[in-house]
């Protein structure tokens, strides 16, 4: 599998300042940030039916933008500047490993493979080297702090530091 490093740059400028529901965003840290305190006190405002239409309805529109840009874009966000294609890879981790940590103690599905792939990609990439006898769903829980790597994993390891990002 090839990996390739991740390309975030603190030091590139963003050449779009959209957000992923097409107004502006990342300009204003602190309307930003009321944004984000907006959205967890509705979060427990609402039910799950209601929580769950609302993600589904940003992360659609956010997969719209992102999907509409050249991935070369330099987006703003949250203090940061990414390029479009991580920013949906970003995205889609976060996505990923949410919904593991929702459903980790219930009876319900987890995570897509094509989300744990996209996990894999990510910490293997910032380990600096692939874990092929590893499943993907080992590499994400393991790679982010979500579960103690067995005796083997740890050999496999050999001295890399997990988690690379919780």
């Amino acid at each position: 599998m090839a990996s390739s490093r991740p390309t975030h740059r603190r030091d590139a400028r963003p050449t779009a300042t959209r957000s992923a529901t097409g107004g502006r965003g990342g300009a204003d840290p602190e309307a930003d940030e009321r944004s984000r305190r907006a959205t967890r006190v509705e979060a427990g405002l609402d039910g799950f039916a209601d929580l769950r239409g609302r993600y589904l309805e940003a992360a659609a529109a956010a997969r719209r933008a992102v999907g509409s840009l050249p991935v070369a874009t330099v987006l703003a966000t949250q203090g940061h500047a990414l390029r479009a294609d991580d920013l949906a890879s970003t995205l889609a981790v976060e996505a990923t490993l949410h919904h593991a940590d929702l459903v980790a103690h219930l009876d319900a599905a987890g995570p897509t493979d094509a989300g744990l792939a996209e996990v894999r990609r990510v910490v293997e990439a910032l380990l600096g080297r692939a874990l092929p006898d590893w499943s993907d769903r080992r590499v994400a829980l393991v790679g982010t702090g979500r579960a103690e790597p067995s005796d083997a994993e740890h050999r496999d390891l050999a001295g890399l530091a997990v988690p690379v990002f919780s």
